[in-house]
């Protein structure tokens, strides 16, 4: 409660809210699961919550305390979604809760509210004649106004999908560092320990896993022969595809996930320069590259729109901007976003985006590669900013020279554009994996006359 109380009136972020929670309270791993599934459920489920809370609790939500508002949401939460708890024991410790934190007359309005949604239903059905956009909004508990751009974007089919997908838990998937393990290898000793996991149907060093618990906190991890990453996110360097030798720069490289596998796609041959803007994550990805024992990894702390500043132009044989995005390919993994993004977001981002573009093309040379990257779904941060590069710089222009393994595994799902120019858009509900776009382009030998 106290997670969701500070999510919800100071803004704090779920992830590392729960986690210094989950450390000071220093619960049972079963307990601190289902603490983790309450929270982030919790914000998952908040406009169908408050659809349903709307109509039991007078000046719901802006009228009743964040306290209690927290603690109404969760006991509904748990009532309707989470099958193995039994609804006497949600409504007699939401009740507990209230009298400790409140007093008898909160305690009075919990209990009534709670046993009023068991005695007519936890679910009840939403009424007649909405239209697309808000009954997804209110089945799949996303904003409106999200659900009308996914709508427009990808049609009405589509849009249900990509919600619903944000509501399901993320898979466990990691990838396997090829100068210090083999996959199959790797699949075998998992197997040995009784964990599930399966080669990546999308990404080439992808692992999948089930009933893995943290992959982070496993040996192969400390070992170095193992990244915790989503299988989208594995494709970003894979494009890029660099080759031993190179001068290769991240622009935007925390916590470091790209830059390590740029590293190991480069048998640790040449440089990598890993940028990023924030001061204190520098060492983030220090730790990542010394885990995995790759020494060509240097990092550089700086605003990417001025990194043309400090490297001569021309000067990088791969460049990739991972640029900062809405995040609306990863709402399974921060819920939060998609109650904390406004279209105006959206717009000043794009205008970031292009901005950064611009300055990362400067550093190409010519020949080389230039690879951009986002985690969202939405179209403005995605084609029309790499069409409005494209437009301003004719010497680049798209770049289809993707590994075979991937444009296949793509295209086996439908999830690729025909015909194929360069640029592909993951949608969170193809592959079970986070929503990401990515884009390569070439810049030319000579420019275009």
């Amino acid at each position: 409660m106290r997670v969701l109380e500070r999510v919800d009136s100071e803004g704090a972020y779920s992830g590392l809210e729960l986690n210094r929670v989950l450390t000071e309270a220093e619960l049972s791993r079963q307990d601190a699961a289902l603490a983790t599934e309450i929270v982030y459920g919790t914000i998952q489920r908040l406009n169908t919550i408050d659809y349903v809370l709307g109509a039991r609790v007078k000046g719901w939500p802006r009228k009743v305390e964040p306290w209690v508002r927290s603690l109404l949401r969760m006991s509904y939460y748990q009532l309707r979604w989470l099958d193995r708890v039994p609804a006497h024991a949600v409504t007699d410790e939401a009740v507990r809760i209230a009298k400790k934190r409140g007093h008898a007359g909160i305690a009075g309005l919990v209990n009534g509210v709670l046993r009023g949604l068991l005695r007519e239903g936890v679910a009840p059905p939403l009424p007649a004649g909405l239209d697309a956009a808000e009954r997804i909004a209110l089945e799949h508990s996303h904003p409106r106004w999200l659900v009308e751009r996914f709508i427009a974007a990808y049609g009405p089919e589509a849009a249900e999908s990509i919600c619903a997908a944000g509501n399901e838990p993320p898979h466990a998937s990691a990838r396997v560092n090829p100068l210090r393990a083999k996959r199959g290898e790797l699949l075998e000793a998992m197997a040995a320990e009784g964990i599930y996991a399966r080669p990546s149907r999308l990404a080439p060093a992808g692992i999948v896993a089930t009933r893995a618990g943290s992959l982070a906190a496993t040996p192969w991890y400390r070992d170095g022969r193992l990244t915790v990453q989503d299988e989208s996110s594995m494709l970003v360097a894979a494009v890029a595809a660099p080759r031993p030798g190179m001068r290769v720069l991240d622009c935007c490289a925390a916590p470091g996930g790209k830059s390590t596998h740029l590293a190991e796609l480069m048998e640790d041959r040449g440089e990598v320069i890993a940028n990023d803007v924030h001061p204190h994550k520098e060492a983030l990805i220090a730790q990542q590259a010394e885990r995995l024992g790759l020494a060509c990894v240097r990092t550089t702390v700086g605003d990417a729109a001025e990194l043309p500043d400090k490297h001569p132009p021309g000067s990088m044989d791969v460049v990739l901007l991972d640029a900062p995005c809405s995040g609306f390919g990863v709402i399974r993994r921060k819920p939060e976003i998609k109650w904390n993004k406004t279209e105006e977001d959206v717009a000043s981002l794009a205008a970031l985006q292009r901005r950064l573009l611009e300055q990362a093309g400067k550093l190409v040379r010519p020949g080389g590669t230039l690879v951009y990257s986002t985690c969202t779904i939405a179209p403005e941060e995605n084609e029309e900013a790499v069409r409005h590069f494209l437009g301003s710089r004719p010497d680049f222009a798209l770049d289809p020279d993707w590994p075979e393994e991937i444009l296949a595994a793509l295209r086996e799902e439908n999830a690729l554009p025909e015909p194929f120019a360069g640029m592909a858009q993951l949608l969170p509900h193809q592959f079970g994996s986070d929503g990401f776009f990515i884009a390569r382009m070439k810049r030319r030998e000579q420019p275009a006359t």
